[in-house]
């Protein structure tokens, strides 16, 4: 059996564009998935836009002034949508979710958001990175054009830090390595081994606090962070397609899987629950 995908967004995530609920959960019961979370995105934090020429037609009603406003999450048709979805398909365990962007910098719409939402499954993330001139914030990838890579993934892994230490109404640290993502194809290749640090740092501390880290598939975790992970005494693993289409749902879990069981994490009695330390 596949694990459970935790992490998925639909048509309720403003920038998943070709999201559908419905399909998405009928991809997944074709898959023999356990279970989904549709973790819709809460983003709070607003972006610089350094080219709004290149902005997607969905979000330029977003953009005002050269800076990007996410919009709120649609919590009521969200719910109703998620509901239908359960009626329709009762062979599938579907799990509301949220996933919240620097929750530690927006504290009480975060909070706000939780109490209204009662989520049975919350991600935390990082997405954002200070401009250049410290004036805003922007998208992580948009710094690579002006920062060295390894100081935006530095900078990245010090902010899930502070994510971790600052912000406790979270259960899933989501995507560790979010900046690898965007990693130049030019100049010295991305090595983990030139993190470590930095790793065990946001590791460590996300272990006392009892959290879950996500191997997310979209760029896989590799086996020497995971072990890190294990290391520092991090107690579970969620898996995480990050899928944004109804085409993405369980995409690489089988080889993350392996990757999982090498690092020393092992499925629990529960289909739909967390794997666990070996």
């Amino acid at each position: 059996m596949l694990p459970s995908d935790g992490h998925v967004h639909s048509e309720w995530s403003w920038d998943a564009f070709e999201g559908s609920m419905e399909s998405t959960c009928r991809r997944a019961v074709a898959l023999g998935l356990p279970s989904v979370a549709f973790t819709e995105h809460a983003d709070f934090t607003a972006w610089t836009l350094g080219n709004t020429d290149q902005v997607p037609a969905q979000w330029r009603e977003l953009v005002s002034g050269g800076v990007l406003v996410p919009p709120a999450l649609d919590l009521d048709g969200y719910l109703a949508c998620l509901e239908a979805c359960r009626a329709r398909h009762s062979e599938l365990r579907i799990l509301s979710g949220v996933e919240l962007s620097e929750p530690h910098w927006h504290t009480a719409r975060a909070t706000a958001l939780l109490g209204a939402g009662r989520f049975e499954r919350v991600l935390a993330s990082v997405h954002s990175a200070p401009t250049a001139d410290g004036s805003g914030f922007t998208e992580v990838s948009a710094r690579f054009g002006d920062q060295e890579p390894g100081e935006v993934l530095r900078g990245y892994l010090a902010e899930t830090a502070r994510l971790v230490a600052e912000f406790d109404a979270f259960e899933v640290l989501a995507h560790l390595d979010y900046p690898v993502r965007y990693w130049p194809k030019t100049g010295a290749p991305y090595d983990p081994l030139d993190f470590q640090e930095e790793y065990r740092h946001v590791l460590r501390g996300l272990a006392a606090s009892g959290k879950v880290l996500e191997l997310n598939t979209r760029v896989p975790l590799g086996r020497q962070v995971l072990e890190w992970w294990y290391e520092e005494g991090g107690r579970a693993l969620a898996f995480g397609s990050d899928a944004h289409d109804p085409g993405g749902p369980g995409r690489g879990f089988r080889a993350a899987a392996r990757t999982a069981r090498a690092a020393g994490f092992r499925p629990g009695r529960d289909p739909w629950g967390f794997w666990c330390r070996g």
